[in-house]
C-alpha cells in the first residue's frame, strides 16, 4: 500500500477513510475493486461451478435415455429416472445461472460506481498544474466511457469467459468419466483453441487500446467545440469543427473495421467445426469396438457440442474484456498521474490575521520563468494593488497565495507560516478570489452565492448580493435567487455574473481578499457603488487588487510594479509618479 500512500499525500483533497485501491497495474487494481466484495465472487463462481455440471449431467442422462429406449422391450417405467434427473437439472441450471448472473451484475455495478467515484475524488485532488494540461473532453471521456466499460467488461464480458472456461472444463471432465479414450480429440481441440484465442488476443489488444484512445480525441474535440461555439460561429468555422469531427470519427470507424477483419478471422470456430467431426469419428471406432455404448456416445456428442458455446462467445467475451482492460490502463493512468501540491491533513489550521510575506520568490510554467526573486510584506488590513503590463506575472503572484501554485524557489509566508505548512483547506477557506473570467455553476442564483458557504441563510446570501448590488437585477427575474442560470452563467451578461461572484466573496467573508479584475465587465456607475463595499469589508481584511481603473489603484495602500516577473518598485501612487518610470508608462497607458 505505499504506493497508493504516497499518492494520497499528493492530493489536494480527500475523504477521510476512503477505500485504499492496488494501483500498481490494471489487473491488479481491478482485483482490489473485487476484494471489496470477497463473498461475491465466491458465490458466482460456485454457481457457475454448478451451473455448468447439472447442464453436463443432462447430456449424461440424454445418452442413458438412449441406451434405455435402444434395448429390446424396455419399461416405459424406467424412462422416468433420466427424465426426472433432466428435469431436476433443468431446475437447478435455471437456479443457479440467477445466482451467477445476480452476483456478476453486482460486481459490475459495484465495480463501476466505485471506479467512477475513486476518479472523480482523485481528480477533485489534482493540482490546478494537473487541470491545466489536460483537456476536459478526455477526462468526461475516461469518467463516463472508459468507467462505463469496466462495468461491461465484468458483465457480460468475464461473467461470460468464466462461464465458457467452466463449459470447456466440465464436459473434458465428464468425457472422461465416461471412457478416457473418448479424451483424445477434446484434449487436442483445447490445446488448438487456447492458442487460437491466445493469438486472437494478441492481435485484438492494440485495436483496442487504439480504440479507447480515439474515443478519448473525439470528445476531447466535441467538448471543445460545443464549449467555444460562439468563438467558432463568430469566426466562421463551422466547416473546420466538422470537417475535423468527421475525420477523426472516420479514424475511429478504421479501427472497428480492423476489429471487424480481426473477429472475421476467427480460427478458433473452424478448430471447433474440425474437431467435432473428428471426435464423432473416433466415438463411432471406440463403438465398433465395444469399448463405449451408443448411448454414451451420444452423450459424448452433447458434451462435445457444449464446447461451441465455448469457442463462440470468446470472439465476443474476450473483445468486451480487451476494451474494458483497455480502459482500465486509461482510468488509472490519470489517477496516477502525480500533482504536485498535497493536502496536507496535519498542518496548521487556525483564523488567519492577514499578513502576507513574500521571500525571494520565484515562480514559472513548464520551464518559462514567470516571476523573478520576488520580495515583499503586506500587514494584515492593507490594500495593495498590483500593476503590471500584460505577462509581467501579476494574476500568477496572487495563486501562490493559496497555493494554487506553489513557488519553483523562495517562500510565501502568512502570518510568518509557509503556506505549504498549512493545512490547504484552513488555508483557502479563508482566501477568496474573484477573477474577470467568472464561473457560475448551472444553479440557482441562491446556491451561486451560496457556493462555499453552504450554511448560510436566505437573509445573509440577500444582504451579500445587496452589498454587490446584485439584489436589484436578481430580483427583476420571475423566480428571483431561485432563477436557475445556465452553463458557466451563459444567461447572465458579464456584469451580473461578477456581481454574483463579488457577493459569493462577500458572503465568505475572508480574510485575505484577492480581486483580479473583477469589476472589468461593470459600468462606472455601479463599480463606485461596489467599491464602497469593497472598502468596508476590506478595512479589516487583506486586499490584493489587479485592476487597470485608476479609481480602484488609488485608493490602495500600496502598489506593487511588476515588470516582466520582477518587483520594479513598490509604493503610494504619488510616490510612484515621481520617482518610478515603469509607473509612469503603465499609468500613461491606463489613461
Amino acid at each position: 500500500m505505499a504506493e497508493e500512500a504516497s499518492l494520497g499525500s499528493r492530493r489536494e483533497f480527500q475523504v477521510e477513510n476512503a477505500h485504499a485501491y492496488n494501483v500498481k497495474g490494471p489487473v491488479r487494481w481491478i482485483v482490489s475493486h473485487l476484494l471489496r466484495y470477497p463473498l461475491f465472487p465466491l458465490i458466482m463462481g460456485t454457481a457457475a461451478v454448478a451451473n455448468n455440471f447439472v447442464y453436463s449431467y443432462i447430456q449424461i442422462f440424454v445418452g442413458q435415455a438412449f441406451d434405455l429406449i435402444s434395448t429390446p422391450g424396455f419399461l416405459l417405467s424406467a424412462l422416468m429416472i433420466p427424465v426426472l434427473g433432466i428435469l431436476a437439472c433443468a431446475l437447478g441450471q435455471g437456479t443457479t445461472g440467477i445466482v451467477r448472473n445476480f452476483t456478476t451484475e453486482f460486481l459490475a455495478q459495484r465495480i463501476e460506481r466505485n471506479s467512477r467515484e475513486e476518479l472523480y475524488l482523485n481528480l477533485l485532488g489534482k493540482s490546478q498544474t494537473f487541470h491545466g494540461r489536460q483537456r476536459i473532453g478526455d477526462i468526461m471521456a475516461r469518467a463516463t466511457n472508459d468507467v462505463r466499460a469496466l462495468n461491461l467488461m465484468f458483465s457480460p464480458g468475464l461473467n461470460l469467459i468464466i462461464d465458457s472456461v467452466l463449459a470447456l472444463v466440465v464436459p473434458v471432465i465428464m468425457i472422461g468419466l465416461i471412457h478416457p479414450r473418448l479424451l483424445f480429440v477434446p484434449l487436442v481441440f483445447t490445446v488448438l483453441l487456447a492458442v487460437t484465442v491466445m493469438d486472437y488476443n494478441r492481435r485484438l489488444k492494440p485495436v483496442s487500446i487504439a480504440q479507447r484512445e480515439q474515443f478519448g480525441i473525439i470528445n476531447a474535440g466535441l467538448a471543445e467545440a460545443v464549449a467555444g461555439i460562439e468563438v467558432v460561429k463568430a469566426n466562421v468555422q463551422e466547416r473546420y469543427e466538422w470537417n475535423k469531427f468527421t475525420s477523426n470519427a472516420r479514424v475511429f470507424r478504421d479501427y472497428f473495421i480492423r476489429q471487424g477483419i480481426i473477429q472475421a478471422r476467427y480460427w478458433p470456430m473452424l478448430m471447433f467445426s474440425l474437431c467435432w467431426g473428428a471426435g464423432f469419428f473416433h466415438a463411432l471406432i471406440l463403438w465398433r469396438q465395444d469399448l463405449v455404448s451408443l448411448g454414451e456416445v451420444v452423450a459424448f456428442m452433447g458434451l462435445f457440442g457444449t464446447l461451441r458455446f465455448t469457442t463462440f462467445i470468446s470472439i465476443f467475451s474476450f473483445n468486451l474484456v480487451q476494451l474494458g482492460m483497455a480502459s482500465a490502463r486509461r482510468v488509472l493512468t490519470m489517477i496516477k498521474t502525480e500533482t504536485e501540491l498535497d493536502q496536507n491533513l496535519g498542518g496548521i489550521s487556525r483564523p488567519i490575521k492577514g499578513e502576507v510575506v513574500f521571500e525571494n520568490v520565484s515562480f514559472g510554467y513548464g520551464g518559462a520563468q514567470v516571476l523573478r526573486d520576488v520580495s515583499f510584506r503586506v500587514l494584515p488590513g492593507e490594500t495593495v494593488a498590483i500593476v503590471g503590463l500584460t505577462g509581467s506575472g501579476k494574476t500568477s503572484l496572487t495563486r501562490l497565495i493559496n497555493r494554487i501554485y506553489d513557488t519553483g524557489s523562495g517562500r510565501v509566508l502568512v502570518d510568518g507560516v509557509d503556506v505549504r505548512n498549512w493545512s490547504l483547506e484552513s488555508l483557502r477557506s479563508q482566501i477568496s478570489t474573484i477573477e474577470q473570467d467568472v464561473f457560475l455553476f448551472s444553479r440557482t442564483l441562491r446556491e451561486n452565492i451560496a457556493f462555499g458557504h453552504a450554511g448560510a441563510g436566505p437573509k445573509e446570501v440577500e444582504r451579500a448580493a445587496k452589498e454587490a448590488q446584485a439584489h436589484e437585477f436578481i430580483m427583476t427575474f420571475p423566480e428571483g435567487y431561485e432563477t436557475k442560470i445556465g452553463e458557466r452563467g451563459v444567461t447572465l451578461s458579464g456584469g451580473q455574473r461578477q456581481r454574483i461572484a463579488i457577493a459569493r466573496a462577500f458572503l465568505t467573508n475572508p480574510r485575505i481578499l484577492i480581486l483580479d479584475d473583477s469589476t472589468s465587465a461593470i459600468d462606472s456607475a455601479t463599480e463606485d457603488q461596489i467599491q464602497r463595499a469593497m472598502r468596508r469589508i476590506s478595512s479589516d481584511r487583506t486586499t490584493f487588487i489587479i485592476t487597470h481603473r485608476l479609481s480602484q489603484i488609488r485608493w490602495a495602500d500600496r502598489i506593487l510594479v511588476l515588470r516582466k516577473g520582477s518587483l520594479a518598485d513598490q509604493g503610494k501612487h504619488e510616490e510612484l509618479m515621481s520617482r518610478s518610470p515603469d509607473y509612469r508608462r503603465i499609468f500613461a497607458k491606463y489613461e
